[in-house]
């Protein structure tokens, strides 16, 4: 599976089941949410806008996703929001590269990078002064992805989470040969 086939089998509704333990707060916290993964093509209007923040050629070999969620936590507090990514090949090896996360457009971009590794599972990380984080995601099948994250502040574990993913409306729109062969 090459980050494209990654991405096309990303793209849909999903249901999601979230486990958070937080660290220095000595807490257990869970949520469920409804999360809609969508490609966004160079002629998305919320795309161009990313790539001027970041500074970054539209006409650029860029993988786009936009994620929608919205979260029900245990103790019933809501939490809805959306983010933009943008993924930036490197030009040896287009399953590596720079990662950009756009979360409002008050806020400015995060920079980070990205690595889609052999066992076909990406990882996703984000450094600033302070804090670093990392997010893996792997398909245990077509319709099942698993993700588990960790957040440290200066250095130290501040949080640590696993996620499921169950795609909601039946299989994925494309299915590659790739995807197929995570499941055997």
């Amino acid at each position: 599976m090459n980050i494209e086939e990654f991405f096309e089998l990303s793209t849909g509704k999903w249901f999601a089941h979230r486990t958070s333990h937080l660290v220095t707060a000595q807490q257990m916290q869970e949520a469920k949410s409804e999360i809609i993964f969508e490609k966004l093509s160079v002629t998305n209007a919320e795309f161009a806008q990313v790539c001027e923040n970041c500074q970054i050629n539209p006409n650029s070999q860029i993988l786009a996703l936009k994620v929608n969620w919205n979260d029900t936590t245990r103790l019933n507090q809501k939490n809805t929001g959306s983010v933009i990514l943008l993924l930036l090949p490197d030009a040896t090896n287009p399953n590596q590269g720079k990662l950009y996360r756009q979360v409002s457009k008050s806020e400015k971009p995060l920079t980070g990078y990205y690595k889609l590794a052999a066992d076909e599972s990406l990882t996703l990380t984000i450094e600033s002064k302070e804090t670093t984080s990392e997010e893996k995601l792997w398909f245990a099948s077509e319709n099942l992805r698993m993700r588990v994250s960790s957040l440290k502040q200066s250095g130290s574990l501040d949080m640590s989470s696993f996620t499921t993913e169950i795609r909601m409306g039946g299989a994925a729109t494309k299915t590659s040969q790739a995807a197929n062969s995570t499941s055997n």
